[in-house]
């Protein structure tokens, strides 16, 4: 008899979410402001603890890597079966991970999020990375979205992919449309053991959704059985119902249950209600956008904990909760502990106000900017798009594997 203790959870979140507006987060949309505790609960994951923490660090200084800012600032903050990842590395076991961009515009800071910690981990770890290009879902789901826009999407995104540094032989980056004839029997054993009630009290799937829909979480459910060993996923918070799913036939089919480590959405620019997109230009730092481009944005659009007036603001001084650039700073761009106490401490009691501390975003956005456009260029310039999707020794592995 299938097991459904994992879809009750998912379905109860669902229920409690249209019960409840504050907040709506499933794998295609966020809106609200996000409320992690209940995402924990209602996701059935936990919160990373400090033991996890704790090993994770020490293997990293083991390595010459320093504690990673997304876990230390708690930007990851949950996890399903971490600890089993931690018991097979000591013990020598396979690890591998695996993650994922599906294409729908322009990449942003916040999409870096997810394939900066995963480069993170592969470093420590020394594992293999499968990078899913679901071109498939986004055709699926919009239907304003032609293959060939797609097409053009994709070619951007893997630029951008390239240029984050995994190890080229033990990463393979894989359209969906391209290796789908490969991994077809995995695909088919998978959707044999979902049936369409599991599926639409996962997702919510409604009368108009098209089959493609109620299709497609079997493909991002596939990588995970890749390999033999625990995998690892590494992906927002929003995308954990589909792995969920996985853990209660995955035994069945000869593999162990999927593990992940979940991270919360960076904040939009224009305030904590929902996550970064690039659909509106407003809420985004793109991955192409120009200094004054970067300094037009903050400017004029991130979300301000400051007072009314500079009178008030030196008196009360700023939120640094939620405001945007501190944020920014606190999670992604400014790594030094006691220089983000300094900032917080002078913005909190006033002495320093909202346009000094965006001014200090602006100059960490344009850095790291510049920087992922020297590692572009650098990319392309090695030709490891090549090494990653063909021609490494993973990607090559694939390409002859039978599953």
């Amino acid at each position: 008899m299938f097991k459904i203790t994992n879809v009750f959870k998912i379905l109860n979140y669902i229920i409690s979410m249209s019960e409840n507006a504050e907040h709506k987060v499933t794998p295609w949309d966020v809106e609200g402001k996000v409320d992690y505790d209940k995402l924990i609960t209602q996701f059935g994951v936990k919160y990373i603890t400090d033991e996890q923490k704790t090993y994770l660090r020490e293997l990293a200084e083991s390595k010459g890597l320093a504690e990673h800012i997304f876990l230390k600032r708690g930007l990851y903050f949950a996890q399903m079966d971490l600890d089993k990842i931690i018991a097979a590395h000591k013990a020598g076991e396979s690890i591998f991970l695996y993650t994922g961009r599906a294409p729908g515009g322009e990449m942003h800071t916040g999409h870096m999020i997810s394939f900066m910690f995963t480069k993170f981990l592969q470093d420590l770890f020394d594992c293999n990375l499968y990078v899913q290009i679901p071109d498939d879902e986004k055709f699926l789901f919009k239907k304003d979205l032609t293959m060939g826009t797609i097409s053009a999407m994709v070619n951007s995104d893997l630029e951008q992919l390239c240029a984050i540094g995994f190890n080229p032989d033990k990463t393979f980056i894989f359209r969906n449309s391209e290796f789908i004839a490969k991994m077809y029997p995995l695909v088919l054993e998978t959707a044999k053991r979902i049936t369409f009630s599991q599926a639409r009290n996962t997702f919510g799937f409604e009368n108009h959704s098209n089959v493609g829909q109620i299709f497609y979480p079997t493909l991002q459910i596939v990588p995970t059985f890749f390999e033999k060993g625990f995998c690892l996923i590494p992906c927002g918070i929003d995308q954990n119902p589909y792995f969920l799913l996985q853990r209660d036939f995955a035994q069945k089919l000869g593999f162990k249950k999927n593990c992940t480590i979940l991270n919360k959405f960076l904040t939009a620019l224009t305030g904590p209600e929902g996550k970064m997109s690039a659909s509106n230009p407003n809420h985004a730092i793109l991955l192409t956008d120009e200094p004054n481009v970067v300094k037009k944005k903050i400017n004029k659009n991130a979300f301000s904990g400051g007072r009314a007036t500079v009178e008030e603001h030196r008196e009360f001084g700023g939120d640094c909760d939620v405001d945007v650039a501190f944020q920014w700073l606190y999670n992604l761009f400014e790594e030094d502990d006691s220089e983000i106490e300094r900032i917080r401490i002078k913005y909190s009691n006033g002495d320093m106000l909202s346009g000094e501390i965006k001014k200090i975003l602006i100059s960490k956005v344009n850095e790291f900017l510049a920087n992922h456009r020297d590692s572009v260029a650098s990319a392309k310039a090695d030709n490891l798009l090549e090494k990653y999707m063909k021609t490494g020794n993973l990607a090559k592995e694939m390409w002859s594997k039978s599953f």
